[in-house]
């Protein structure tokens, strides 16, 4: 059974992802700070299905210095690690001549940084090995222009850019790197929006609604695939249409 570690995998997309993946006969270790409900129930479903199989393992991706022994404690429990999914991140609105520096230090560090200091940590295993998957959380706003997410989309626009460069380094290994770029995705996020911003963002989709955790999900399990097997270095974007 391949393992697939999914950051953020407690809630939201990272739990969409985790579920999907566990559906498909993966070992997904999900990975966030606390393991709530839902992540048990994740586990239940897992072992009900007996395709594939869920486990939880609290860490905090702010401690930066702590990842390679996180990694390698990973691998000593569960062997090679296949696939990772860098999807934990956070985000803040909010003019950026109003946004204190600590936000601003605390969204480099959780977006950008720590998701390079990860995957450095678990792709030397993947090119000894010479194979796996890297998937890139990034987000349309990486490459279309939102009030508010000045500094989010510049988290994000690296993960593109590291993406890209990343793949042309690894890809003599065996390895694939890409990324996925979510529009406004139905989760609880959104469900806080008012109805009418959530009719405006529907209004200018091509198919006239959200994405679902789903969509988002099916792409990370394509990409993850033997289907996917000479797609790398691209951004894969899931927005129903809202950037067409």
């Amino acid at each position: 059974m391949l393992n697939v570690l999914v950051t953020g995998g407690s809630r939201g997309l990272g739990l969409g992802i985790a579920r999907k993946l566990a559906a498909s006969g993966y070992r997904v270790i999900a990975v966030a700070r606390h393991e709530n409900e839902q992540c048990r129930s994740a586990r239940a479903e897992a072992d009900a299905s007996g395709q594939g199989a869920f486990v939880f393992h609290s860490f905090d991706l702010s401690e930066t210095a702590s990842i390679p022994a996180f990694v390698s404690a990973l691998r000593k429990e569960h062997g090679s690690i296949y696939g990772l999914v860098n999807n934990a991140g956070i985000s803040f609105d909010g003019s950026l001549a109003l946004m204190p520096s600590s936000q601003i230090e605390q969204l480099l560090l959780v977006n950008t940084m720590a998701p390079i200091l990860l995957t450095r940590s678990i792709v030397r295993s993947m090119m000894a090995e010479g194979c796996g998957r890297v998937i890139n959380m990034a987000s349309i706003t990486a490459f279309s222009g939102y009030s508010g997410l000045s500094v989010y989309s510049a988290t994000k626009a690296a993960l593109v850019g590291f993406t890209r460069s990343l793949a042309r380094e690894v890809g003599r290994a065996g390895i694939t790197v890409n990324a996925v770029a979510p529009g406004f995705v139905s989760t609880d996020l959104t469900h806080s929006m008012t109805a009418d911003q959530r009719e405006k963002i529907e209004r200018r989709s091509a198919l006239k609604r959200l994405t679902d955790v789903e969509d988002v999900a099916n792409a990370v399990e394509y990409l993850l695939s033997d289907k996917a097997k000479s797609v790398t270095g691209t951004v894969l974007t899931v927005d129903a249409g809202c950037t067409a």
